[in-house]
């Protein structure tokens, strides 16, 4: 995989008009969430459409709660391994909203969020888990202060308000191929 000006060349391209950019932060955290739209189902584009502004509310009753709200993360990995971009990791994306790690507060300004298509009680794909330690060892050799202990789900810098990625995620499996 290769990062070209904030892009990763190898993801699906969906930009989304939810980021700003960062003012004077170093890359250092990246933050694991899980998504699925409706909860619990796959397989569809309404994820790639909510982080797009563009999620057609009468599909399902849950969109009515979600319809307000202006998200983004930087990277999704769908359940068969596919990676699609919403926002340059130059950028500041808007996943982790009220957070803190060590001491340091909204995570948005110094993180790169992934999403991974899935619950909080679901596990994941193998598909899933090869992707992101790709995507994860490109991130880590293109900044050099994101470590293994600099990897944090949501639940990490919002406790009690998250709980994602959830019991599904396999942190040992993951943290194990990391380079």
């Amino acid at each position: 995989m290769k990062l070209e000006q904030g892009w990763l060349e190898e993801a699906n391209k969906c930009p989304s008009p939810n980021f700003d950019e960062r003012i004077n932060q170093e890359i250092d955290l990246i933050v694991l969430h899980s998504i699925s739209l409706p909860p619990g189902i796959y397989g569809n584009s309404f994820i790639e459409d909510f982080f797009q502004n563009k999620l057609d509310q009468s599909k399902d009753h849950f969109f009515q709660d979600i319809k307000d709200l202006k998200v983004s993360s930087h990277f999704l990995i769908k359940r068969d391994g596919s990676i699609t971009q919403f926002v340059s990791i130059l950028d500041r994306a808007w996943h982790a909203g009220i957070s803190s790690f060590r001491g340091r507060e909204n995570c948005n300004d110094f993180s790169i969020g992934i999403e991974l298509e899935g619950t909080d009680t679901d596990s994941f794909e193998e598909n899933q888990y090869d992707s992101l330690v790709s995507l994860t060892n490109v991130l880590i050799s293109e900044f050099s202060r994101i470590t293994t202990d600099r990897i944090v789900g949501h639940s990490d810098i919002a406790p009690g308000r998250k709980t994602d990625p959830g019991k599904g995620f396999d942190w040992d499996k993951f943290k194990d191929r990391i380079i």
